[in-house]
């Protein structure tokens, strides 16, 4: 959520806040939303003061004297208009607030230009991309491919996009989660284990809702929400919270399972393992101080990349555009593995900073030392990783002429085997 005296004062500077974002909202509505609300307010204060001064004049009068009873009447009458009016101000109030979270947040300044995920600046690529192997394939033309990762049992139990991964098939995914977390606490993140579902305030709190409902996995009567990704649990976490200057930034590492209907999704980037409506991913988090916000950003990003070194995929970095940046994010970059047997990028984090924008929303503060006031902190998260393209990438580019796939040498302890074989 934005500040609301920046929109006020600068709603040219929101105006085109949405136009990089290449969004449609109607400022107009939010602004008389917020204009309403304050004439609301302006009203009601008016009247409390009122019968705070009949009140304070009573107190000087004599008990039952004509003025008295006449100052009682009156605070009587405004006590009525107050309760009255109290139930407007709410309303107005709750649709101000309602309005306010359908702006986008503010892109920073050196988010490019661009309607299109066409127009995404390469920030950077690195290793080679001819030395992945020469038999490299689609990995769901590999032959085996479904005794490890059997589609067709999934959809007949559950639906498209939900998998059963199976024996070393399934050992891999456990390793690549493990090998994760385990990097991720080297690089400083405490490991969470957090409720994979989450209520309608969370999903408000990091932007997920009114923005991506269609999205999400919902249930009935209770209105729980599956979570898209350990990134809502994990940002909610210090809701309502005011936390220690001293103690930022805090980073948090979560694996959870993911959850979404990524509806409208066809053609290539859906098959085999490139895009599931369940999936396993670790997702990295820090709350930081608003001066360290964007040095934190690129350590995010350095900590997700090493990740990439460590398995020896080739991958490059984009940084997003303003009309692909996303609703909440003021600056994002994605990464992108390739996959050598379909001879493609495919994305495996997203590197996000959400300067205040959640943090408005979840309420999380700090209080400062030289002040002794209340600020927001500024919020990141990143994918550390996604799981199937990953084990995608590894399954294409690591195939062997004899159908086995090499194991990259850090996951080796954690797989327990130098190969994986798709045979039996």
């Amino acid at each position: 959520m934005l500040d609301p005296k920046l929109i006020r004062e600068t709603p040219d500077l929101v105006r085109a806040a949405i136009a990089k974002k290449h969004l449609k909202v109607d400022l107009d509505s939010v602004l008389g939303a917020d204009a309403a609300w304050r004439a609301h307010l302006q009203e009601v204060e008016h009247l409390r003061s009122v019968q705070k001064a009949a009140n304070a004049a009573m107190a000087t009068l004599p008990k039952g004297s004509p003025e008295f009873v006449a100052k009682l009447s009156e605070m009587k009458a405004v006590s009525s208009q107050i309760k009255e009016k109290d139930a407007g101000l709410k309303a107005a109030e709750e649709a101000c607030r309602e309005a306010m979270l359908t702006l986008p947040n503010l892109p920073h300044a050196s988010v490019p230009e661009g309607a299109t995920p066409e127009q995404n600046v390469v920030y950077s690529t690195h290793g080679d991309l001819v030395s992945v192997s020469p038999h490299a394939v689609a990995h769901w033309d590999i032959p085996g491919f479904a005794r490890l990762y059997d589609f067709e049992r999934g959809s007949k139990v559950t639906g498209a996009g939900f998998p059963f991964f199976i024996g070393d098939g399934a050992r891999l995914v456990r390793s690549l989660i493990n090998f994760f977390l385990d990097e991720d606490a080297k690089a400083g993140y405490r490991e969470v284990s957090p409720p994979i579902f989450i209520n309608a305030a969370s999903a408000t709190a990091t932007g997920q809702l009114p923005d991506k409902e269609g999205q999400m996995y919902e249930t009935t009567p209770d209105r729980l929400f599956a979570v898209p990704t350990a990134e809502v649990p994990l940002t909610n976490f210090f809701r309502d919270e005011i936390l220690d200057e001293a103690s930022l930034p805090v980073l948090r590492c979560a694996y959870t399972p993911c959850f979404r209907r990524e509806a409208g999704s066809y053609g290539k980037d859906v098959r085999g393992l490139n895009r599931l409506h369940q999936f396993d991913k670790v997702e990295l988090l820090k709350w930081v101080h608003p001066s360290r916000s964007y040095e934190e950003l690129d350590a995010l990003r350095n900590d997700v990349e090493g990740l990439l070194r460590k398995l020896e995929i080739p991958y490059r970095v984009l940084l997003m555009c303003g009309g692909d940046l996303g609703f909440a994010q003021s600056k994002k970059y994605d990464l992108e593995v390739w996959a050598g047997g379909q001879k493609r990028w495919l994305e495996v984090s997203s590197c996000s900073n959400f300067e205040a924008f959640q943090a408005r929303r979840a309420q999380i503060r700090f209080r400062s030392k030289e002040s002794g006031k209340t600020e927001l902190v500024h919020t990141l998260n990143g994918s550390g990783l996604a799981v199937p393209r990953v084990l995608a990438a590894i399954l294409e580019n690591n195939l062997e002429s004899d159908g086995r796939v090499r194991i990259p040498e850090a996951l080796v302890p954690y797989f327990g085997k130098p190969h994986l074989s798709f045979a039996g």
